[in-house]
């Protein structure tokens, strides 16, 4: 990771193989204020330049809150929210939509591993990721800005229509209600809600198998997956070639590994009842041979 002399107040960030965990620390109630703006501001900076990441982890130190909401402060003073603003960032958006955008636009692939209750800011800063995945049974998100007198300013409009749908998005920002993992997962809101108890070691797992994979194929996909987004209801595939040629032809060391794929059983009745776990071990063979472990 980029040598970094930052002091962050309200966030702890560490770095391993590749995945950088974010964890959001601000007591009581891990409330997005000024202290949490500015660091996530840093880290995204940071971030931004530093290709040894290629993963991120968003997460909280409190299990009874990911991210409370945006501090209530900038209600009774607007100001105080406004002179967070980025300079650099479209001047025509307020703070907290700079923040989220600048967090979603990061290259990095990005994963809310959310625990307890988020709203309003809380879980637009959780929509802003690629990914999010819950506690069953101990997580809440809502949208409560109509009961507050407004409506979702920091993103959550655009964001909950993208993954939810217009209907589903008038419901969730007119009603203002919080909602469980069960219908948040049905309704496209959470990637999907996992027993507690596994959490934390199925989104380690994906972050690490992300973050291991050959350079460049990540971002890739995501260039092609935005651009199919961006595209309206008609597929982009211009789009997908363009970023599909960063990574095909292969290079000799992705070349290498599928013959060794093939050798040990790709392509046969065998082989195949577990492809996922044959290609794992042949990649996890090749590091070896390199010298390099992803333990």
């Amino acid at each position: 990771m980029t040598n970094d002399s930052y002091a962050y107040s309200a966030l702890q960030v560490t770095v391993d193989h590749g995945v950088a965990t974010v964890t959001l620390d601000n007591p009581p109630v891990n409330t997005i204020d000024v202290a949490v703006a500015r660091d996530l501001g840093h880290f995204a900076d940071l971030a931004q330049r530093d290709g040894s990441i290629k993963v991120i982890v968003l997460t909280s130190a409190n299990p009874e809150f990911f991210a409370a909401h945006a501090d209530f402060h900038w209600m009774f003073d607007p100001e105080e929210l406004m002179a967070l603003s980025d300079p650099e960032s479209d001047p025509t958006l307020n703070p907290l939509q700079q923040l989220h955008e600048r967090f979603r636009r990061l290259p990095q692939v990005t994963i809310a591993k959310i625990r307890g209750r988020l709203r309003a800011g809380g879980v637009e800063l959780a929509m802003a990721a690629d990914m999010r995945f819950a506690a069953a049974d101990q997580t809440w998100l809502g949208q409560p800005e109509t009961r507050m007198g407004i409506f979702p300013g920091g993103g959550g409009t655009q964001y909950l229509n993208r993954l939810l749908g217009r209907a589903r998005t008038i419901e969730v920002v007119l009603s203002g209600d919080l909602y469980g993992t069960d219908l948040a997962e049905k309704y496209g809101w959470i990637n999907r809600a996992l027993p507690a108890d596994q959490l934390d070691a199925y989104v380690d797992d994906l972050a690490r198998r992300i973050a291991a994979l050959p350079d460049g194929v990540a971002a890739a996909a995501l260039e092609a997956i935005d651009a199919a987004e961006a595209s309206g209801p008609a597929p982009n595939l211009t789009e997908e070639a363009a970023a599909h040629a960063k990574v095909y032809p292969a290079p000799p060391e992705v070349v290498a590994r599928m013959r060794d794929t093939v050798a040990q059983g790709g392509q046969t009745a065998a082989g195949e009842i577990d492809l996922e776990g044959l290609l794992d071990r042949v990649a996890s063979s090749a590091k070896v041979v390199r010298g390099v472990r992803t333990g």
